[in-house]
């Protein structure tokens, strides 16, 4: 059993104009086997919840908790995190130069299980990945996400969280960036990843058409640092039907 809680998060940033809060007290509980989509107009924080249960610098929790399967997150370091079982497929996908992706992944699952997979079984894993998301092996062989395609990177997430298989995935507007083919492709690997039955996925979308693919539990309308309303896979629809209007005027 996987639970990803957060309890009343408050999280600021600092600016020009001194520290200014994000997150307003947001409450959240995500068990395994459970699909969240977060859904809301931009600015409104949804990275920003991403990228704190993620452990990034830039966002500081003046409040509130985090824990997985009863354990204080916040006091894990970034790669404790992820060695705990958190995952994060971010929005836009980072290039590390002079850094292989076979190298990179193998790098990656040896840190998390604690030793280095056998090298020949790897590679078949690898290649199986990245043939399960239409990209070219050979591609392994080249620096992370440098001179790849919006949706090469996307798909690349989706090979990490094949090979990595999080406990829980925080998916940062997965969809972002994708045509129709990429965004079936890499909503396929979601639910592969789903099928187990004991995984938890928080995705963060602004759009329903991702949900068409990935169907979610529950859906949560965050607006201004918290959410604002939450419901089932009907909730989306409405959405799509009558936009965000009413919640941001609710909190204005």
């Amino acid at each position: 059993m996987a639970t990803l809680e957060i309890r009343d998060l408050h999280v600021s940033v600092d600016t020009e104009n001194g520290p200014k809060e994000i997150l307003k007290g947001v409450d959240l509980t995500i068990k395994d086997g459970e699909t969240h989509a977060i859904m809301g107009p931009n600015g409104s924080g949804k990275s920003t919840l991403a990228y704190s249960i993620a452990g990034h610098p830039k966002y500081t929790v003046t409040s509130g908790s985090v824990t997985l399967d009863g354990v204080d997150v916040l006091a894990m370091s970034v790669d404790e995190r992820a060695r705990a079982g958190l995952f994060l497929a971010m929005q836009y996908p980072v290039e590390v130069p002079g850094v292989s992706v076979a190298n990179f992944l193998r790098t990656a699952k040896t840190a998390i299980e604690g030793q280095a997979p056998k090298l020949r079984t790897w590679i078949k894993d690898v290649n199986a990945a990245m043939e399960k998301v239409a990209m070219d092996t050979t591609m392994a062989q080249r620096n992370v996400n440098e001179g790849f395609s919006g949706g090469e990177k996307k798909r690349h997430e989706i090979v990490q969280l094949e090979l990595l298989n999080p406990k829980v995935a925080v998916l940062d507007e997965t969809d972002s960036g994708l045509d129709i083919d990429a965004l079936k492709i890499v909503s396929e690997g979601v639910n592969r990843f789903r099928e187990q039955g004991d995984r938890g996925v928080l995705l963060i979308t602004h759009y329903t058409r991702i949900l068409r693919y990935i169907k979610p539990d529950f859906v949560h309308v965050f607006v201004d640092g918290k959410i604002a309303e939450q419901g089932g896979p009907e909730l989306a629809e409405q959405l799509e039907a009558e936009g965000y209007d009413k919640y941001v005027r609710a909190a204005v």
